[in-house]
């Protein structure tokens, strides 16, 4: 009987949208820190990314930043009929330099699973991080189908993996 009660368990958590935390690798794409050789990775942990959550990096000179995810509201029809984002930092650009132009609102404007944080440092370096989640891909354990950008008060860019996915 107990031997049942773990995987009931988890999948019960699972389901419930408790995913626990995963650890991001931040890669720079643009700005300044790509200029050093070899570029640094940065590394961050994320908790309950897609509901509500929290994010800490630790920046290349041992700052750490730490944030809050929220979920990015769908858009809203304004008057004039363009739409308007629930965030304060547009993040549109950076998702089609990494990505390719147009992917930001092929894909990722209007998606369910969708959420955004800022993360702000000891020393006042504020990171903008946004990642979504495909959702005409099946649901696995599979990190690579969650994707993220990020950008900081640096000038710098970064995209975003993950070395697991967000785990009990």
């Amino acid at each position: 009987m107990k031997k049942f009660a773990v995987p009931v368990i988890a999948i019960a958590l699972l389901v419930s949208g408790c995913y626990g935390a995963a650890t991001a690798r931040f890669y720079p794409v643009r700005g300044p820190l790509t200029q050093q050789a070899p570029a640094p990775v940065l590394v961050g942990t994320l908790t309950e990314t897609f509901n509500s959550g929290s994010i800490k990096l630790v920046l290349e000179n041992g700052e750490v930043c730490k944030g809050h995810w929220s979920p990015v509201p769908r858009p809203s029809r304004t008057e004039s009929g363009t739409t308007r984002r629930g965030t304060t930092e547009d993040m549109s650009a950076v998702w089609d330099e990494i990505y390719g132009s147009g992917f930001y609102v092929a894909r990722v404007l209007g998606s369910r699973r969708y959420a955004a944080a800022t993360a702000v440092g000891n020393h006042g370096t504020k990171v903008y991080v946004e990642i979504y989640e495909p959702e005409s891909e099946p649901h696995e354990t599979d990190a690579s189908r969650i994707r993220g950008v990020a950008k900081d008060s640096n000038g710098n860019i970064y995209k975003i993996t993950f070395a697991n996915r967000f785990a009990i």
